[in-house]
């Protein structure tokens, strides 16, 4: 069982209590206080410390078990001591025990409430439990309190792009980036906030600082990849992707995306290739079986696509691409009949679709 510790105060016994009100004079009352709290400092301030250097140094090597042992026996002692109950709460938090961390953290925040460090920790927490709303809310009390640290704006920017709040994400990164512009990753999460608020432009060149700042970057080339690619300009978006790929052989997502832009491109052949292994990687992507199933159809093999084909009617029944191609494939099967239901759900679906290009779902069919 995990201990919790609860605040707590230095008190006398009552039977000393009482003993110290009838029998010592206030002078001499006082003196006993201060040698007694002299006393337990001296006493419990080397063990606090020798508790605290352990703890972080469990934390900076990973071993998160011993920082809460440590810490926990450093507050047991010191409840008291700021610097314990930051080592905790971290603790908490790097160790994965989010309630702990979520209960602990509020505490020491409503007994703290001007210490930053506490409440961007706590505001992790809530975002590890998945209460993104309180996260925001204590992450904008931590960055109140300090508006120069990188790290408040950088996560609080996390947070809000979980939300989907790309435009407000990237007022967060835009000042991140300008107290620590050598921060390759900021500059890249900054390009997908742009990315996601429509600034496609912008993102390209923030995507390009990250690359230039370190090559390097995870997921780099498959950002500004999929930001040429937004832009129609497939042939950039296959060098990033490949790029990436070299990198990352066995991810799904840039296989899948690489696979895309060389359908759109034209080149079936080479896209059959990738989408191929990203299927096999991941079977649960309509829109990749999607990919798959039509360039299938162009390599000439209806019958192969067709149950691709269906495989992504089946994860995603509401998208009407899938259908058209269904027709299409049933057709050159001579299966007129199969065909013609596919070409009526095929209409009804793409009614249903919100307009963009005058195609269901932006697609060339």
């Amino acid at each position: 069982m995990v201990m919790r510790p609860r605040f707590r105060r230095f008190q006398f016994p009552s039977s000393n209590a009482r003993y110290l009100r009838v029998v010592v004079v206030p002078q001499v009352l006082l003196f006993l206080i201060v040698s007694l709290l002299g006393l337990a400092a001296g006493q419990s301030e080397p063990g606090v410390q020798a508790l605290i250097r352990s703890g972080q140094a469990a934390l900076d090597s990973g071993n998160f078990a011993r920082a809460v042992s440590d810490f926990q026996q450093a507050w047991q002692i010191a409840p008291e001591n700021v610097e314990v109950n930051r080592g905790l709460l971290l603790s908490y938090l790097q160790a994965g025990d989010l309630n702990e961390a979520v209960q602990f953290g509020t505490t020491a925040v409503q007994h703290w409430p001007n210490d930053s460090q506490l409440q961007h920790w706590l505001g992790l927490a809530y975002f590890k439990s998945g209460s993104n709303a309180d996260a925001v809310r204590v992450l904008r009390r931590a960055e109140n309190l300090d508006v120069k640290s990188f790290d408040i704006h950088f996560d609080l920017a996390l947070v809000l792009l979980a939300e989907n709040q790309a435009a407000l994400a990237a007022e967060e990164l835009e000042t991140a980036v300008k107290l620590k512009p050598s921060a390759a990753l900021a500059h890249v999460l900054l390009g997908r906030a742009y990315q996601n608020s429509n600034r496609t432009l912008q993102a390209i060149q923030q995507f390009q600082t990250a690359l230039r700042l370190d090559p390097e970057t995870q997921l780099g080339h498959y950002h500004l990849g999929f930001a040429y690619a937004s832009l129609g300009r497939n042939q950039e978006a296959i060098t990033e992707y490949k790029k990436e790929i070299a990198r990352s052989p066995q991810n799904p997502i840039v296989l899948h995306q690489l696979g895309h832009s060389l359908l759109e491109n034209g080149d079936w052949q080479a896209a059959i290739v990738y989408l191929r292994k990203a299927s096999e990687l991941d079977q649960r992507n309509a829109d990749l079986l999607y990919d798959l199933g039509k360039a299938l159809m162009l390599e000439g093999s209806p019958q192969a696509a067709t149950g691709i084909l269906r495989q992504s009617i089946e994860l995603k029944p509401s998208d009407p691409s899938p259908h058209y191609q269904m027709a299409r494939a049933l057709e050159k099967l001579g299966k007129r009949d199969e065909a013609q239901r596919e070409w009526q759900l095929f209409a009804e679906l793409k009614k249903q679709q919100p307009s963009s290009g005058g195609m269901a779902s932006g697609r060339v069919q």
